[in-house]
């Protein structure tokens, strides 16, 4: 039996939909009719004051550090256990990053670390929604308030994930979702930046078409349109809003199927998460669990590698994820050299076990039994 750590899940009328764009609509550049659907369906569904698809999660992050206008030598707290593009969107702005370390039980930004990282160069918090399990935001929020920062939500795992019945991508200024094929809807690639504070929403739209006010003219407001600002050709075109249309209308279907595989993993292995042979993450009470990964984290980086191995010698694909962005080769020597224990418990022992749509129940049983049996 071969189990891939993902399978890319097609609902069927993604091919429909993209003939569509291109036969009957006849628009397949970007900001077009998949596109427009694909952005209200967030704003109706979750609140979100503005949203604007993106070629990637990436692009949406550095349309984030452009709005908050980040420059040389301004600061930018996140969580050292982290995907890279996160850093780098504000390094490419001039900012520098400061790492703050994870909870004990939990791979998200521990507000209690945020604080004293605080100077009078520091400018924004992002804080990232690992395995779309929320962090805590009223505290993040307090203490932005408190110093007058800017909060970023990084929601690229947390699609319809919530706190404490808020959704996450709607409580911080702006907010970032990922639509890789790797996530719970997908598009291939593409991403979303979402706009919750007034101040940033008409520049935001300038910015996502090349630095010019070229929506404004489609929709009438201006009789031309010209170069106003800053930007980049951050819009995806119709055919990857047209693929993610037909994923969003089956978001629901998508969502409980992954929460059941989620589920039948969880009440098999919390005995031996019990008995201490590996940790399940900690879902805080203030948070839902939008099934987007289903992790362990072993007791040592020797346990976790015999793990894998085992599952790989079995046909199961199991993977680690994230390495400390503070020890990287490229930001290593500008860290200021403090130690960050749990991101570096969760880079060496954390595996990530495969969850996808179409994972089968006999396929599950064969995952659980063979975790059972390499002890």
């Amino acid at each position: 039996m071969k189990i891939p750590f993902n399978k890319p899940h097609l609902t069927g009328k993604e091919l429909d939909y993209i003939k569509e764009a291109v036969e009957v609509n006849g628009h397949i550049s970007g900001n077009g009719l998949f596109t427009q659907k694909c952005q209200s369906f967030f704003a109706k569904r979750y609140g979100f004051k503005k949203c604007l698809l993106t070629t990637s999660c990436t692009d949406a992050l550095e349309m984030c550090a452009i709005l908050l206008n980040i420059q040389l030598g301004d600061e930018v707290i996140m969580p050292s256990y982290n995907f890279v593009s996160v850093a780098n969107a504000f390094v490419l702005r001039g900012a520098k990053i400061v790492f703050a370390d994870s909870y004990p039980d939990n791979p998200n930004i521990n507000p209690s670390n945020i604080e004293v990282l605080i100077t009078n160069k520091t400018k924004a918090i992002v804080v990232v929604h690992y395995a779309g399990v929320a962090c805590d935001m009223d505290a993040i929020q307090d203490i932005a308030n408190r110093h007058n920062l800017f909060v970023v939500e990084d929601a690229a795992h947390a699609i319809d994930s919530f706190y404490k019945g808020k959704p996450l991508g709607s409580i911080g200024h702006l907010a970032t979702f990922s639509f890789h094929e790797s996530k719970n809807i997908i598009s291939g690639e593409g991403g979303m930046l979402v706009v919750n504070d007034d101040r940033f929403i008409e520049r935001a739209e300038i910015i996502w078409e090349k630095g010019t006010n070229r929506a404004a003219f489609f929709r009438g407001e201006v009789d031309k349109y010209s170069w106003v600002d800053i930007g980049s050709s951050f819009l995806p075109p119709e055919i990857t809003a047209a693929f993610m249309w037909a994923q969003l209308e089956n978001l629901e279907d998508i969502q409980n199927q992954r929460k059941q595989h989620w589920d039948t993993y969880y009440k098999a292995l919390k005995k031996m998460g019990d008995e201490g042979q590996f940790c399940i993450p900690t879902i805080p009470e203030y948070s839902t669990n939008n099934a987007h990964i289903f992790c362990l984290v072993l007791p040592s980086s020797k346990e976790r590698s015999k793990l894998i191995k085992k599952l790989k010698e079995s046909g199961i694909h199991a993977v680690f994820h994230y390495l400390a962005l503070h020890k990287s080769p490229f930001y290593a020597s500008k860290h200021d050299g403090r130690q960050l224990p749990n991101c570096d418990k969760f880079v060496d022992c954390l595996v990530r076990l495969p969850l996808y749509y179409k994972l089968r129940e006999n396929e599950l049983n064969y995952i659980i039994y063979e975790i059972e049996n390499t002890q």
